[in-house]
């Protein structure tokens, strides 16, 4: 199995692996291995052609990230030349196979990078994703691919393929470590956060799966509709809707004129190399884009610009789209006999993603047949945290608390006490604004707790003053983006206001209280926390 292009000497591996152990970080132990054509200095760049070879005199952002973070670089993984393939094939360096079934392939392009985590090699990888590079190889390896929205990972310092779609992807055994790996990665940031970024999906998302599953066979349909019932059974309402103006311009990505920059990336170099070692797949892709008039592109750009809109309209009330990650798990043989069209075939659910400004989590459910089987889950840009919850949900795993947005979005945090604690009466004003729970917390013993005549009822919750008796008081933390706030506190009626509590770490947090006249009804402080007040029968 040809996993590596480059790998570092042993001891020298032992040996930052231990300093790394001593200096500690999210990462700190874990071999990370890089695809080859994503810069790592110390180690040259191929992109898996021999005579392009070069050596970085820096890391690229995403690599510098990992390492600030505690990774060691193992070595440069191999790939689809040119990043140009979803099979795992086409490298004058070896094909890449299925780490269970070596007659099989790996998925591409990303292949070394999902191999070398599949098999153990590596705990972490670096892929890159076009077309479906970094979740198509995660689905056939049984591996979770996490493929963010475009332009949160800086791609300096990673060869193009086609530039205006490529993205930075990570590759984990479980999500757990893909989330921690994404949060460091996320450092290496270009595009800017939004205000009203969602930084957690609803208790009880709505998903959507496609009403029709083009190029799968009954056994992988039947793997699909046993991980929909999964995901339903965790509590998501599933529609379904129309995947026809998803695949069509899935088609357009290579069948259409937007391959024409992935000859813009390295046609030069292939012009004027023509002794290369080079693929003929590839060097037939990328030079038969050389001509492709000018006015095709804009046109195929308006049609991809066109479908988006009819697609995500598609997807209104939705918050997420799951997909079969593959259609199929073609052998090395079937690869070799038809290399456009097993590939073309790869794309089918992956191809528009990127050109729709998606993201997406790709996680493990189980197998087809002998063949490992995965789903992705595809949001819209920057629901990045939706997607990793439900990506949780759909593999019957805790969601990480932390999810890796909260690193890199601009976010503010909210503490209450009364219907709005998790599983309250009125959580849904915070969970639809894309509010995070983020565990218990206590005030300092300086407040009281009494009932307000409202319905539902609510708890006024006050600072008693110096040398009165308070209490302790139980409240939730959520986290919330700046603009969900701003939309909370618009809707809040009086009473209530949100104001500084004081905690029992000292600390002073935004949280909800109530104007000190309104606080007149039964005082329940005695009971430390709306829930147990209830429970009691004293509301």
């Amino acid at each position: 199995m040809t996993v590596w292009i480059s790998r570092r000497p042993d001891a020298d591996i032992d040996a930052d692996l231990a300093a790394s152990r001593a200096a500690g970080g999210t990462l700190a132990g874990l071999r990370l291995a890089v695809k080859d054509n994503v810069d790592a200095a110390g180690l040259p760049t191929t992109a898996a052609c021999p005579q392009f070879g070069y050596r970085p005199a820096a890391d690229a952002p995403a690599v510098a990230a990992l390492r600030a973070a505690g990774a060691v670089v193992v070595g440069k993984t191999n790939l689809d030349q040119f990043a140009t393939g979803l099979v795992g094939t086409r490298s004058p360096y070896g094909a890449v196979s299925d780490t269970r079934r070596p007659d099989y392939i790996s998925g591409g392009s990303s292949s070394g990078s999902a191999a070398a985590v599949a098999s153990g090699q590596a705990d972490i990888a670096i892929g890159t994703d076009t077309a479906g590079s970094g979740r198509v190889p995660a689905g056939l390896q049984g591996i979770v691919g996490i493929k963010p929205t475009l332009g949160v990972v800086s791609t300096v310092g990673v060869v193009p393929a086609c530039e205006s779609y490529d993205c930075v992807t990570i590759f984990a055994g479980d999500l757990e470590l893909a989330n921690t790996a994404m949060a460091a990665m996320a450092a290496a940031g270009d595009r800017p956060w939004p205000a009203d970024t969602r930084l957690a999906a609803p208790p009880n998302p709505v998903v959507a799966v496609p009403s029709s599953l083009p190029a799968l066979d009954d056994t992988w349909q039947a793997a699909f509709a046993a991980a929909v019932q999964t995901l339903e059974q965790a509590g998501a309402r599933i529609v379904h809707v129309d995947i026809d103006p998803f695949l069509a311009a899935a088609r357009l990505l290579y069948d259409g004129a937007l391959v024409a920059e992935r000859y813009a990336a390295v046609g030069e170099f292939i012009d004027g190399h023509p002794d290369a070692d080079l693929d003929p797949t590839v060097r037939h892709i990328i030079t038969k884009a050389r001509d492709i008039p000018a006015h095709l592109l804009v046109t195929d750009r308006r049609e991809v610009a066109r479908l988006r809109t009819v697609a995500l309209r598609s997807l209104d009330g939705v918050d997420a789209l799951l997909v079969p990650t593959a259609p199929l798990h073609p052998s090395l043989e079937q690869v070799a006999a038809d290399p456009i069209g097993v590939n073309s075939a790869m794309g089918t659910y992956t191809n528009f993603c990127n050109l729709f400004d998606m993201c997406g989590v790709a996680v493990p459910a189980g197998t087809a047949g002998d063949a490992q089987f995965g789903v992705t889950v595809l949001a819209r840009a920057f629901d990045d945290a939706v997607a990793v919850d439900i990506a949780a949900m759909a593999t019957g795993v805790e969601a990480p608390q932390q999810v890796w947005p909260l690193s890199v979005a601009d976010h503010t945090e909210l503490v209450v006490f009364g219907a709005h604690l998790r599983g309250g009466a009125l959580v849904s004003q915070l969970t639809d604004l894309g509010a995070r729970w983020d565990g218990e917390l206590t005030t300092a013993p300086r407040y009281r707790m009494t009932v307000l005549p409202t319905t539902p009822a609510k708890p006024a919750v006050t600072r008693v003053a110096e040398g009165d008796e308070g209490a302790a008081l139980l409240g939730h933390r959520w986290l919330l983006s700046p603009a969900a706030l701003g939309r909370f506190l618009a809707a809040l009626p009086a009473p209530m206001q949100l104001g500084k509590v004081e905690f029992a770490d000292g600390s002073w947090r935004t949280a909800f209280a109530a104007d000190a006249s309104a606080a007149t009804g039964p005082d329940i402080s005695s009971y430390g926390s709306w829930p147990a007040a209830i429970a009691a029968g004293a509301i």
